[in-house]
């Protein structure tokens, strides 16, 4: 009976589908209401695509307005320290965290710059800082700069090598369009030839690049700027001018994650025993040669440092009275100057110090002065295994680069010579919140050592006049020192970027009792 039943029902329904077939208007019928269906559904998604990315754009306005737009607008709001909880903040490291990439900017191509760093780390960072603005300024791509690799320290690193290059193009796309090498069509014209190069004006301002350079990448296509050191002014120059480099500088530059990964180990392995002093020990030879400095020195070594002087003719200072420019306070203090200046200061004498430089002059004989004084002093070195550092190894600013993540680190910072590494991490912990940093003033300290050592003061009034004249130079918020036509005896820029700092504390390193 059942089978039956499954008969009969699908005889039936053969029965009906012949008979819709057979109906050719049926059939007509039936494909004109899928067409119109189709078409109805066809406006729908075109509707919803519309409302979807009109939705997407607002987002993306929103967000380019909570990155701090353009360049004349104001400050981005990612460097507002008040925007994060206390608690928050007391968590977070001078070492950057991931972050969202802003928008690209859109904006119509001048030309391409190319640029060739010189100097040191520091120096070339600064510089890097600069050709990053200007090139926004100018409306023009930026290629990924080429870092030093014939000075002194004939260090081979690449760009790629040190920073984290994806994270420097991305985090500034909304600024500056930045790519890591020339279009193979202008390749081509630079192997011919076909392109410009010359050094820019030291000190300029954006008036410089917009009347004398902005016409040249015009012209030529592709413009190479061959030296970038101290290029551009400390000031005189907009507000959205010197808040551009600020971001180029704290959140643009990011060294690569093995440099950084590293720079945690260290941090971790000073920090589970307690606080730590970074001591930027520049009595390095290099340094000595290049400043005629051998004040402590005997007969070998004064020989030794002048003739290395001479064999570099890119350093043009030759014939150098040593003395002379000490008491001018031009030198680098020594590692016994040192000693007697941290004492004098009252650091504690069990407190980790950490030596953020290269090999010193005279090695473990000099040193002696400082580690009798200070036991616990450490290096790299010292608290890593050299397989740590095998990638590193005779590469000087990637050594440099670690020394510079613990330097910001540290709970006070002491550079003993005032160049390029001690003026930017002075800024960079300026930007911070204002950390610790003893702004030694050498010409004041060789003085009152000399008389301490001729028996002229006693330990307690020397120790104290030392304290009382660095109360105020602890890295606490002031104005830049401006003189007018004289850029290198006024403030550096990136030494106190003041325009970009957040006053978190109006009293903030102006107290020695509550640095030491």
């Amino acid at each position: 009976m059942c089978k039956a039943e499954k008969f009969l029902y699908h005889r039936k329904l053969w029965e009906m589908k012949v008979k819709f077939l057979g109906d050719s208007s049926k059939i007509e019928k039936f494909k004109n209401s899928l067409v119109s269906r189709s078409r109805m559904s066809l406006w729908m998604i075109r509707a919803m695509t519309i409302l979807l990315l009109w939705s997407c754009f607002v987002h993306l306005v929103a967000l380019g307005e909570m990155w701090g737009p353009r360049l004349l607008k104001g400050w981005p709001s990612c460097f507002n320290h008040h925007d994060f909880p206390m608690a928050a903040a007391a968590e977070m490291t001078s070492l950057p965290t991931k972050i969202a990439f802003p928008p690209k900017r859109i904006y119509q191509n001048n030309g391409y710059l190319m640029v060739s760093c010189n100097g040191g780390l520091n120096q070339m960072r600064a510089a890097i800082c600069d050709m990053v603005t200007i090139a926004r300024y100018m409306n023009v791509t930026l290629i990924v700069p080429e870092l030093d690799k014939t000075s002194f320290w004939n260090d081979p690193s690449e760009f790629k090598d040190i920073f984290d290059v994806d994270h420097f193009i991305s985090s500034l796309r909304d600024e500056v369009r930045i790519l890591k090498e020339l279009p193979p069509r202008l390749k081509r014209r630079v192997r011919l030839g076909m392109y410009h190069t010359m050094p820019p004006i030291s000190w300029s301002n954006m008036s410089y690049y917009q009347d004398q350079i902005l016409p040249l990448l015009k012209k030529h296509k592709v413009v190479h700027l061959n030296k970038t050191d101290t290029r551009l002014a400390n000031n005189e120059l907009p507000v959205e001018i010197q808040k551009l480099r600020c971001r180029a500088n704290f959140n643009g530059l990011r060294f690569t994650p093995k440099i950084e990964e590293l720079g945690r180990r260290v941090v971790k392995i000073l920090r589970e025993k307690g606080p730590f002093l970074v001591l930027h020990l520049r009595y390095e030879m290099d340094m000595l040669a290049f400043s005629g400095c051998s004040h402590g020195c005997n007969r070998y070594e004064e020989e030794e440092l002048t003739r290395m002087r001479y064999a570099y003719p890119w350093w043009k200072e030759k014939v150098i009275d040593s003395e002379l420019k000490r008491k001018e306070g031009l030198c680098p203090l020594t590692p016994e100057e040192t000693a007697l200046t941290l004492s004098a200061l009252g650091i504690d004498r069990n407190v980790q110090i950490y030596i953020a430089a290269g090999e010193i002059y005279g090695g473990k004989r000099r040193l002696k002065a400082l580690t009798d004084v200070f036991p616990n002093v450490v290096k790299k070195e010292t608290l890593l295994d050299s397989s740590d550092l095998s990638f590193c190894q005779n590469h000087s600013s990637q050594m440099a680069a670690l020394d510079y993540l613990i330097s910001l680190e540290s709970d006070i910072f002491v550079p003993t010579y005032y160049g390029n590494m001690a003026k930017v991490v002075e800024g960079h912990r300026r930007f911070l919140g204002f950390k610790k940093t003893i702004e030694l003033n050498r010409k004041f300290l060789v003085k009152l050592i000399d008389e301490y050592y001729e028996g002229l003061l006693s330990w307690e009034v020397f120790s104290s006049t030392v304290k009382a004249f660095h109360a105020t130079r602890m890295g606490g918020p002031k104005r830049r020192l401006v003189i007018p036509n004289r850029p290198k005896e006024e403030d550096y820029f990136y030494a106190n970027p003041y325009e970009c700092l957040q006053l978190l504390h109006e009293n903030n390193g102006n107290s020695l009792e509550e640095t030491i």
